[in-house]
């Protein structure tokens, strides 16, 4: 038994860990110039951190070996049990003002969506991968984003929008990769644009010529390609009716994306404080612990959601820039991976995690830097958080596990 792990664990890509370590690194050393300098006794983010490494690199290893098919034959009974878990914060008490987390009686809250995102890769992986699909049909997909949206509506009732974005970010990609159309995946997603689009007149009505463009090219049916037309205009046209069915936090969210000096000490004020950190940085940063935005405190959520503006405020953005570089390295040797992958099931696996991996990268770099709304999207390996950082290792695991040739 301990010979056959050991053949795994040699096996493995592990080339895939420097960025991942080195991230890490930079993660704690960015924490502990938060907490240390502001004056945080233990338990703070630093502390908290150093001791979720320790079922991080369990989880890491048991994922790494965990035997394949054995994880093929039971997903889709982890599958019910996550869509059951992340109901659970519903029969618990608010944490500010949302119901993401378990309370077991712990020092610290588990947060089951972190694990409802990888769960809905694999059982898409099983599903892609064990129907020969006719992906030519749009109906095809159907199945796969219905798959998806069960846990992705609850978590989307917590409320937790960001993370609901995340757990369908494989799907697109997984979709296209076992061979679905462009013109069906860009139709899936053009009723959302059709929504958001209509924000301005303007941009609506380039929509709305873009979008006959695209069909008409794309040659379907007359009446089918009319349906998918107007039926997305329409969309568009009741925008106000969605609008006002926004939550008052989420309306200004949304408002204080495009001009967040509407509201600078509220809503606005998170993307005000993060830009100034980044822009008060320069190129080579203020040095360490000399970051006057995060150790005044005037940045929010520095140790999580905006760890990228307290990086770049003392670090610079060359620092930054190599950052965005390791993470594009580690994506790209996991998009390598997913194309050598011996087994369908594997590569499908690879690439849902990839996307996984991409979103939180892009959504909480964007959000950092004001061009996208807040979020609450934690950075991996970098960004404080328990649940996040496990669940994170774990999908390492999964990554080191399927991205090894030795059978399926």
């Amino acid at each position: 038994m301990l010979l056959n792990i050991w053949k795994k664990i040699k096996k493995s890509p592990t080339i895939i860990l420097i960025p991942v370590f080195i991230l890490l690194l930079l993660g704690l050393f960015s924490l502990l110039s938060i907490t240390t300098l502001q004056s945080q006794a233990p338990p703070n983010a630093f502390s908290k951190q150093l001791f979720f490494l320790i079922p991080s690199f369990i989880m890491l290893f048991v994922m790494s070996v965990l035997s394949k098919r054995l994880i093929h034959k039971y997903i889709y009974v982890f599958y019910v049990l996550v869509v059951f878990a992340v109901l659970l914060p519903f029969f618990g008490d608010k944490v500010s003002g949302t119901y993401r987390w378990i309370n077991f009686g712990l020092p610290f809250d588990i947060q089951p969506s972190e694990i409802a995102k990888w769960i809905i890769v694999l059982v898409l992986a099983r599903y892609l991968s064990d129907h020969n699909l006719q992906m030519t049909h749009f109906s095809s997909n159907l199945f796969p984003l219905l798959i998806a949206l069960i846990p992705t509506i609850i978590v989307l009732n917590q409320p937790d929008l960001g993370t609901a974005f995340v757990m369908m970010s494989s799907v697109l990609p997984m979709l296209y990769w076992i061979g679905a159309r462009p013109f069906h995946l860009f139709m899936i997603v053009a009723p959302l644009l059709s929504i958001l689009l209509a924000f301005n007149v303007s941009v609506f009505y380039f929509w709305a010529f873009f979008l006959a463009i695209v069909i008409f090219l794309s040659k379907p049916k007359l009446i089918y390609g009319l349906g998918l037309y107007f039926g997305n205009i329409f969309l568009g046209l009741i925008f106000p009716l969605v609008w006002n069915s926004l939550r008052p936090y989420q309306q200004n969210r949304v408002l204080t994306y495009i001009n967040p000096e509407i509201d600078p000490l509220g809503a606005g004020y998170h993307i005000i404080q993060s830009k100034t950190a980044l822009g008060s940085g320069g190129l080579f940063g203020k040095g360490w612990g000399q970051g006057t935005q995060t150790h005044l405190k005037f940045l929010p959520v520095q140790e999580s959601d905006f760890i990228v503006s307290a990086i770049g405020e003392e670090l610079g953005f060359i620092f930054l820039l190599l950052m965005i570089l390791l993470f594009f390295f580690f994506i790209y040797k996991i998009l390598r991976l997913a194309i050598n992958a011996s087994d369908r099931f594997s590569g499908l696996i690879l690439i849902g995690l990839a996307s996984i991996f991409m979103a939180h990268i892009f959504i909480n770099s964007a959000m950092a830097s004001g061009l996208m709304p807040v979020k609450g999207l934690p950075l991996p390996f970098i960004s404080y958080g328990g649940s996040f950082l496990v669940s994170s290792f774990m999908m390492i695991g999964m990554i080191l596990n399927f991205g090894r040739d030795d059978g399926y």
